[in-house]
């Protein structure tokens, strides 16, 4: 078990960030990160993010952009789809770069604990990248996320609970149906999920001594003998690791080195030298007088969820209904009926001025014969309830609150009809807020994108106390 006091470095890093906004500066490349969810722009602010890869928005994107998000959600698709978006966005990608004569690197951005499509969806990007510029040298995986409680220490990975860092593979995440594992090592983590493919002896890691001794030549060093995609593990138990691994990262860049990276939001927050702001007011949200209350979607699950959602109902001048997932067990039409009942309660109250909380059921909707496929698209089918709820609107909320990643995906993609939306910043630590664009089904209103594993259990009731 970790030792909870390394998680601070205490010393001044001023200097170092300094150092490496210069580099920044100095580089012309454009970083790219493809989020299997919308949670991965919880780290940022003044940053596009975009629902829509064609070539039209991509070349404006490469043009204007140093860095930007592509929402895939691919978390929430079977493998098969997955391969396919990420095939469909290295060939535009490409198309776009050799036009520019821009270079560009990807982040596949996922979840802090280990969930997703890995390593298949980084090996794709690769390839990209491959064709592109001829090789790969290294495949990075570094999920430090500090505002949601994620170290990865001694390469074992950890997450946050009071005083306490559980090893990943013994918390709820890891026993997800669809993203499963057992090995918190992430040595052994990658050997796992690419089913023997790479070998725990061959994964490189840099670790946090090499950090808080300020070794960047060392770490340098090994990142400029890396070759052939090979995997590299990055420890971070605070900020000031990460940006000590920027600098010896942009040195490799600097020297033609190609990279490909799977990370949590935090990363992309250091690499792309984006500042700290204070969290967001009310004021920076919501610009335009409405007097219709706001809408709470909660779509996940998980055990903290559940708590959070018990606070929240605490909350005056907001009324809640569940959303009866298991009515799909018994057919689809039963399921509608459902969805339509919803959209009507929550209209009714929104223009009351009242805010409406919707919430799925609190179980999980399975059956013992499921395998992984049939369970994800029965979840794909339940969150297209859900996002229906906010899109079949026919009054206009104050403000829009989705639980959970793949309900965040859906209602904003879908729901809100968002194509793009600039990322305004955070409403709490690790929960970020959109600003609709004008295209969208609610031109110019606040989305609060609230990941199901973040916070504590009256986070999500001082998020909407905020907005209310």
């Amino acid at each position: 078990m970790a030792d909870i006091s390394i998680l601070e470095d205490h010393r001044d890093h001023s200097q170092r960030y300094e150092e490496l906004l210069s580099r920044i500066a100095q580089d012309g490349h454009v970083f790219i990160v493809l989020d299997d969810d919308p949670t991965g722009t919880q780290t940022v602010h003044d940053i596009n993010v975009y629902t829509d890869w064609s070539y039209e928005t991509m070349k404006g994107a490469m043009e204007s952009d140093r860095l930007f998000y592509i929402l895939t959600n691919s978390r929430g698709m079977i493998a098969q789809e997955s391969r396919r978006i990420h095939e469909e966005i290295t060939a535009v990608i490409s198309k776009v770069s050799k036009e520019l004569h821009k270079k560009y690197f990807y982040i596949s951005r996922g979840d802090s604990t280990l969930r997703g499509h890995y390593p298949m969806e980084t090996d794709l990007l690769a390839e990209g990248l491959k064709n592109d510029f001829g090789k790969v040298d290294g495949d990075i995986l570094i999920p430090f996320f500090k505002e949601g409680g994620r170290f990865t220490i001694d390469d074992v990975h950890y997450v946050r609970y009071g005083d306490e860092l559980i090893p990943c593979a013994e918390t709820e995440f890891a026993k997800d149906k669809t993203f499963g594992y057992h090995s918190s090592d992430l040595k052994e983590y990658i050997e796992e999920k690419s089913e023997g493919r790479i070998g725990k002896d061959e994964v490189l890691s840099i670790g946090l001594n090499d950090f808080r001794n300020e070794k960047i030549g060392q770490i340098t060093e090994l990142l400029l003998n890396a070759h052939d995609q090979q995997k590299i593990i990055v420890n971070a138990a605070d900020y000031s690791d990460v940006k000590i691994f920027c600098l010896a990262l942009y040195e490799a860049i600097a020297k033609g080195k190609i990279f490909v990276f799977r990370s949590a939001a935090s990363f992309v927050k250091c690499v792309g030298g984006i500042s700290d702001q204070p969290l967001l007011k009310k004021s920076d949200m919501i610009g335009e007088e409405n007097p219709n209350g706001g809408i709470v979607v909660v779509g996940s699950h998980t055990d903290k969820t559940t708590r959070q959602l018990q606070a929240l109902l605490e909350l005056e001048n907001v009324t809640a209904s569940e959303l009866e997932c298991s009515k799909i067990l018994r057919s689809k039409e039963a399921f509608d009926e459902e969805v339509k009942r919803c959209i009507a309660f929550a209209q009714e109250t929104i223009s009351k001025g009242k805010t409406a909380v919707i919430y799925t059921e609190r179980i999980v909707i399975a059956l013992d014969d499921d395998d992984k496929d049939t369970a994800l698209q029965r979840s794909v089918a339940i969150s297209q309830g859900v996002w229906h709820i906010v899109h079949d609107l026919q009054v206009k909320p104050s403000f829009v609150v989705a639980k959970g990643g793949i309900t965040s995906a859906d209602v904003g993609a879908k729901g809100l009809s968002i194509k793009k939306a600039r990322v305004l910043g955070q409403i709490m630590p690790g929960i970020p807020v959109w600003q609709a664009d004008e295209a969208s089904r609610f031109p110019g209103i606040p989305y609060i994108i609230f990941p199901g594993n973040v916070g504590e259990e009256d986070t999500l009731k001082k998020a909407v106390e905020k907005l209310i």
